[in-house]
């Protein structure tokens, strides 16, 4: 009969035995990246007893009831959430950075203070060729400095779309495969081996996915992950459907699911489109900087008369930071009479209006609060960035307390189940004892 001493005995043994199987599986993927430590849920094997013996013991021995996987939804919620928090500020400070780095590289506002302090020393010789000449090269080194910062900012904006559209493809291979994993969570049995290794996949998934983009995500029938995207659902139990990206009007990121408009607030492309927004205000206000330059010493020139006293002409041309290019080639076309002076006028009037003119445009101190500005938001959402850190850290570690592998309280696990398999052996080995002597009574 099934309640028989040896009938126990083995189902301890086998019991025991799966134990140790899976304490030694946890051991070897301790250092398995997303692994999730498994234990082994057991329950008493109970029957009712034979007929007119219903109030009989009866007694069945032991049964594995399944595979548990030692992580809740909670705390996996809270990797999630918080590690895309971490990625959205991560994202904005690398873009800010290199709005940074482009605009201090250059050295635009030392650049623009040499060129009006050398219109200053040409006062006091207007008609000195050398002294001309080293405006003329100063003025030259503002327009190289602006044209070296547009482009420095030209390629951050390339940058971030090429990661933008980097984002969006690892996101729909990442909704493929979560897709599959659905696919096959369905067909596996509850509790099973296979069914953990597929939600540790799941998981992984899950997680990478938040990163890059903050999705939320619904644990539905047999464990499978229905994920949304900007109130959008992206994986269904039918399947995937494709995240999209584009470049708005406005220079901004525009994203949809399967053509619908989506606002992506948090992961990687919630700070690759703040970043990139930030970088097209940096580059309008690097263009103003450069027109107002630009309009403040052309302005300026059309009012006087160049050495030879023609009329005067612009020094700069283009519109913005990314096209302003000198004009002038040679110093003498700089007008430093007013008009109706003759040839060789030492009459500084005009000159007097040029150093005005670009003092009162406010170009530098334009510049020098874009540049401080850049600097105190690197500042701000690097301190932020670092409060987001030990946020997800303290998440990563709690998870990391229910669910990571601890090598001390395995190999424990190793001695307690190795002994349950040995007295189970031993038990057995009793009930033959036993029985042998019973047959051997005469």
């Amino acid at each position: 009969m099934s309640s028989d001493l040896i009938s126990i005995a083995r189902s301890g043994a086998s019991a025991a035995r799966i134990a140790l199987d899976v304490t030694a599986q946890n051991i070897a993927n301790a250092g398995t990246d997303g692994y999730v430590r498994r234990s082994v849920a057991m329950a008493e094997v109970s029957g009712s007893g034979m007929l007119y013996t219903q109030n009989d013991v009866s007694l069945h021995g032991v049964r594995v009831s399944g595979i548990v996987r030692n992580a809740d939804e909670f705390r996996l919620a809270e990797v999630r959430r918080t590690g895309s928090d971490l990625a959205r500020v991560n994202a904005e400070v690398g873009a800010l950075s290199n709005i940074e780095s482009a605009l201090e590289q250059p050295k635009i506002s030392s650049a623009i203070a040499t060129f009006e302090a050398s219109l200053q020393g040409l006062k006091a010789d207007p008609t000195n060729p050398a002294l001309r000449a080293v405006v003329l090269e100063n003025a030259q080194s503002v327009a190289d400095a602006l044209n070296a910062a547009a482009g420095g900012l030209d390629s951050a904006r390339t940058a971030l779309q090429a990661d933008a559209a980097d984002g969006v493809s690892k996101l729909n291979q990442l909704s493929a495969d979560l897709a599959k994993i659905n696919t096959r969570l369905v067909r596996s049995s509850e509790g099973s081996s296979d069914q953990a290794a597929l939600l540790d996949k799941r998981d992984s998934i899950l997680k990478s996915m938040s990163e890059i983009a903050g999705v939320s995500v619904t644990i539905g029938a047999h464990r499978t992950a229905e994920v949304s995207l900007g109130g959008v659902a992206l994986v269904t139990p039918d399947g995937a459907s494709t995240v999209g990206v584009g470049v708005a009007a406005d220079g901004s990121l525009a994203f949809d699911v399967g053509g619908t408009g989506v606002a992506i607030v948090s992961g990687s492309l919630a700070g690759t489109a703040t970043g990139l927004t930030q970088v097209n205000d940096a580059r309008a206000r690097l263009d103003d900087v450069a027109a107002t330059i630009i309009g403040a010493i052309n302005g300026a020139q059309a009012s006087g008369v160049a050495l030879d006293g023609s009329a005067g002409q612009p020094l700069f041309g283009g519109t913005g930071a990314g096209d302003i290019t000198m004009v002038a080639t040679t110093g003498g076309a700089i007008a430093t009479a007013p008009a109706g002076a003759g040839a060789d006028s030492r009459n500084t009037g005009n000159l007097d209006t040029m150093i005005a003119a670009l003092g009162g445009s406010n170009a530098l101190r334009k510049f020098d609060a874009l540049l401080n500005d850049t600097s105190a938001a690197v500042a701000a959402r690097s301190v932020t960035r670092d409060a987001l850190g030990v946020i997800a850290s303290g998440a990563e570690g709690a998870l990391a307390t229910q669910a990571g592998v601890s090598l001390d309280d395995e190999a424990a696990n190793l001695l307690r189940f190795q002994q349950a398999f040995q007295a189970s052996g031993r038990i057995m080995q009793v009930a033959k004892d036993l029985f042998d002597s019973i047959i051997s009574i005469n």
